[in-house]
C-alpha cells in the first residue's frame, strides 16, 4: 500500500500498457502515421493508455452526447466515439484541416464516422453554436492551453446533471507548480479555477500529463 502514486519508469509504463485494454491495429497504424507525418507535433497526440481510458469512461458513463474540442489527427475522438451507441453522437471542435484530415480517414477505417461531426473554426465561438441548454453527457478538452478558461466556460451550462469533463494536460510535466511560458500559467490557473467552481466535483489523476475529470451537479 503506498500514499501516492507511483512513478512511472518505462518498464512499468510499458506494463501497465499491456495490462489494460491493449491497442488495435487501427490505433497503432493512426500513432504511426502522426509520428511519421507529424514528427514536431506528434506528442499532441494522447497516449495509448489514455484511448484506452477514454473508451472505457465513455461506455460506463453511457455516454450519447459528447464533445470534443482540440481533435488533432483523431485519437482520442476515435477512442471516445468508440465508446459511443450506434446512435450516439461525438462532435468535435478543431481548427486545422490537415490534421483532422488524417482523423477523418481513422474513423472511416474503424466504422464509427456516422458518429463524429467536425466542425473546423475557433472552438471559443463555435461551441456557441450548440444549444443552450443542459444535454452533453461527456465533454474531453485538449487544445490550446490558454483557452482552456474559455471552453470550461461554455461547456459547464450545456453539461446534464451528472455529466463529466475530462481536461487533458493538467500538470504540464510538472510545471504547474513552477510555470515557465503563458501555457503553463493558464493551467495553473486554470486548475485553481476547477477547484473553486461550485457547479462541479472534480479529482485530478496522474494519468499521462495529468487529466481532471468534473463531474457536473
Amino acid at each position: 500500500m503506498t500514499s501516492k502514486s507511483l512513478p512511472l519508469t518505462p518498464e512499468l509504463h510499458a506494463y501497465l500498457v499491456a495490462h489494460g485494454s491493449p491497442p488495435d491495429e487501427i490505433i497503432r497504424d493512426l500513432a504511426a502515421e502522426t509520428r511519421a507525418v507529424l514528427p514536431e507535433h506528434s506528442e499532441m497526440q494522447v497516449a495509448p493508455e489514455q484511448a484506452a481510458f477514454l473508451t472505457f469512461l465513455t461506455r460506463l458513463l453511457g455516454v450519447r452526447q459528447a464533445v470534443e474540442v482540440g481533435t488533432f489527427t483523431g485519437l482520442s475522438s476515435l477512442a471516445i466515439a468508440r465508446g459511443l451507441p450506434e446512435d450516439g453522437k461525438l462532435t468535435c471542435f478543431d481548427i486545422s484541416e490537415e490534421y483532422t484530415g488524417i482523423a477523418r480517414s481513422y474513423w472511416q477505417r474503424a466504422g464509427v464516422a456516422d458518429r463524429v461531426e467536425l466542425r473546423i473554426g475557433p472552438a471559443a465561438e463555435r461551441l456557441r453554436e450548440l444549444p443552450y441548454e443542459r444535454h452533453l453527457d461527456f465533454a474531453f478538452i485538449d487544445a490550446d492551453k490558454t483557452g482552456y478558461p474559455v471552453y470550461w466556460a461554455e461547456l459547464v451550462p450545456r453539461m446534464r446533471p451528472g455529466a463529466v469533463i475530462a481536461v487533458d494536460n493538467t500538470l504540464r510535466g510538472g510545471r504547474v507548480l513552477a510555470p515557465r511560458d503563458a501555457a503553463d500559467r493558464a493551467i495553473a490557473a486554470f486548475n485553481d479555477e476547477v477547484l473553486a467552481d461550485v457547479r462541479v466535483d472534480a479529482v485530478m489523476l496522474p494519468l499521462a500529463d495529468g487529466v481532471t475529470l468534473a463531474r457536473v451537479h
